[in-house]
């Protein structure tokens, strides 16, 4: 986990931080799960590529968060203004490949006028 990095310097900014980045983490794993579970009952498969176009705009939605992309940014620069250079660099990097790599599973299915 990276909230242990956060919060490494014990200052109430990277406390801060660490919790601001875990409750959008949880949001957005949420609202994953959400996604996932209404595509299974919609569709009765649990494959990505069979998407409902309201699963999809989820998923989008989540995915977005996650990396902090327009609009739901404003959580990232106050995650990143509380933790070191080291730290925002680990999150504004390696942190980002598994929604990418999500975002390019669903990329066939995805309304481009959201993105």
């Amino acid at each position: 986990s990276i909230l242990p990095t956060i919060m490494k310097s014990h200052h109430p900014r990277s406390t801060e931080a660490a919790t601001k980045y875990f409750l959008i983490q949880v949001t957005a794993a949420t609202m994953l799960l959400l996604a996932g579970t209404m595509n299974t009952w919609t569709t009765g498969q649990w494959m990505i590529t069979h998407t409902t176009p309201t699963t999809t705009l989820l998923i989008t939605l989540a995915v977005m968060l996650k990396l902090g992309v327009a609009p739901m940014y404003m959580w990232y620069p106050h995650v990143l203004q509380g933790t070191t250079m080291n730290t925002a660099l680990l999150i504004s990097t390696w942190q980002k490949f598994a929604p990418l790599t999500l975002l390019y599973m669903t990329q066939n299915h995805l309304d481009h006028t959201i993105l």
